[in-house]
């Protein structure tokens, strides 16, 4: 499958885990020990470095939401809102699995080439994609190697050397089979939101 179809069929994964609540919701963060060690190390990286953004939502949504309060007493969060703080949180925790999988079953070198191909009719509108790519690819490098939360003074160290890397960006084009997978993942993801309208 051309990488660009790939990672557009991800972003519709992205978009679907809006439209999960409840149950459904459980059941699709209880799927991640499937896809192996690395995913899930990788998983817990971005959990760890997103804790505090997780902690702040579901305590504003629990605590700020109107609806009868859990139990009795004058701090008690509402019903309603503990059910739409845990459904939020649940949601990010989504959708940082998903990219942690998508990180780890994607190599850099495809990831470029997906987004390049297609950030490329952006160009016509004279918008940079190349400069977009190289900063996406520094943040990406800045974040596999950051150093642990206890490891500020690595963070002063200046780098003994530049390493240089070149990438090789395939440019060909979706086939017949990309644009069927596309279509079947777009088919597949709209009654997810069709139901929950209903």
């Amino acid at each position: 499958m051309h990488p660009s179809a790939r990672l557009l069929v991800w972003f519709l994964v992205l978009v679907a885990i809006q439209g999960l609540e409840g149950r459904l919701l459980l059941a699709a963060l209880l799927v991640l020990p499937l896809f192996g060690r690395p995913a899930l190390r990788r998983c817990g990286q971005l959990i760890r470095g997103a804790r505090w953004l997780l902690l702040s939502v579901f305590v504003i949504l629990a605590w700020g939401g109107a609806g009868d309060p859990a139990w009795s007493g004058v701090m008690a969060p509402s019903r309603e809102g503990l059910v739409d703080a845990s459904t939020h949180v649940g949601r990010l925790l989504l959708m940082l699995m998903a990219v942690a999988v998508l990180r780890e079953r994607m190599p850099l070198a495809d990831l470029l080439t997906a987004i390049h191909r297609l950030l490329e009719p952006l160009r016509h509108c004279g918008l940079d994609t190349e400069r977009g790519l190289v900063r996406l690819l520094l943040v990406l490098r800045y974040l596999e190697t950051m150093p642990r939360p206890g490891d500020w003074r690595q963070l002063l160290d200046v780098p003994a050397s530049a390493n240089s890397e070149v990438f090789e960006l395939t440019d060909r084009r979706l086939s017949r089979r990309d644009y069927l997978i596309i279509m079947i993942a777009l088919a597949s993801i709209l009654p997810v939101f069709y139901f929950r309208q209903t």
